[in-house]
């Protein structure tokens, strides 16, 4: 199977914690757009650009932990090695 076609089932609490992240996140890049609009000081956009980049590392961090407690785990369970590279080219990814 192709990796892009894999697919995870959440739960209701994890999927709806991730959503509410996201939306988050999506309403500090829209007061980014709006800071632009209204020629605010660069700083001040800066400051903001910084808070969603540490948003987004937060929701990696609670989306990986979740991927390592539940698809990592099962798949090793499994004998499914396979599962440990997959791991370690993501975190590498991360890590640039």
């Amino acid at each position: 199977m192709e990796e892009h076609m894999r697919m995870k089932m959440r739960s209701d609490k994890e999927f709806q914690s991730l959503m509410n992240r996201l939306k988050k996140i999506e309403g500090q890049i829209r007061g980014i757009e709006g800071m632009l609009e209204k020629n605010a000081y660069c700083p001040d956009i800066l400051i903001q650009v910084s808070a969603v980049t540490s948003a987004l590392n937060s929701f990696n961090k609670e989306l990986l932990g979740s991927h390592i407690r539940t698809c990592v785990a099962e798949d090793i369970r499994r004998g499914d090695d396979e599962t440990i590279e997959e791991l370690v080219k993501v975190l590498q990814k991360l890590m640039k």
